[in-house]
Parts: C-alpha cells; structure tokens; sequence
C-alpha cells in the first residue's frame, strides 16, 4: 500500500509531502513501533498504520501513535495523541503517550526518520 510507508531510514522529503498532502494537508498519522525503531507513516487513522506494521511482525505492546506536523519546528512537529495509545494494561489511560520515557523515544525516533518539523 503507497499510501503507508514503513520507515527504516529518512523519509524523502518529496514523498512527506505527498502523504501530507494526500490525508489532511498540514500533517500526517504515524505510528512507532519503539522496540524495533521503525516507523509506518500514512493512512486515515492510526490504526491503518499500525495494521501494516503488525503484519510486518511488531508487537501491540511496543506501537504508539502521534502525529506530525511538518514546518511546526521540533517543540510543535510531534502531537502524541491516538486512540491506539490508549492502554490501560499498560498504564497508558488516555490517547496521549504519557510515559515520559517512551515519548521521549518516540521523538527520537520521529525526528531520525521523518524530521524536526522542517517546512516542506
């Protein structure tokens, strides 16, 4: 499916802003798979991005959703907010990420392989 990528190294930057453009103009849905570094970025809902990264063998437990936000730079780019976040097995209540330590990888993760909220 093109309209979901799976990421393993930096997104380029022609097809961000085709999948920006393609959804929602100004941002896109991704999910992180933070055990494995990777993520799946694209489709109407998180939950299409993490399907495909399920099928590729990650875990439930290690998939947290977010969106970004390109030319908001690296304080505003990221918005850790998904109803796939909700997990309350793992202590995660609400559709923000709210465990400091996996938000933090997120963002790391989100900024190697799609950006620090560059402008397109």
């Amino acid at each position: 499916m093109d309209d979901i990528l799976v990421l393993e190294g930096p997104i380029p930057p022609g097809e961000l802003k085709r999948l920006v453009e393609r959804f929602f103009g100004d941002m896109v849905k991704y999910v992180v798979d933070v055990r494995r570094e990777v993520l799946a970025v694209g489709g109407e809902l998180h939950a299409d991005a993490e399907r495909v990264l399920l099928a590729g063998g990650s875990r439930q437990a290690d998939l947290w959703g977010a969106n970004y936000r390109p030319g908001k730079g690296p304080d505003g780019c990221i918005e850790s907010t998904a109803l796939i976040n909700i997990r309350p097995s793992q202590d995660n209540r609400s559709m923000d990420i709210q465990d400091p330590e996996v938000r933090a990888t997120v963002r790391r993760i989100t900024f190697a392989l799609l950006g620090r909220g560059e402008d397109l």
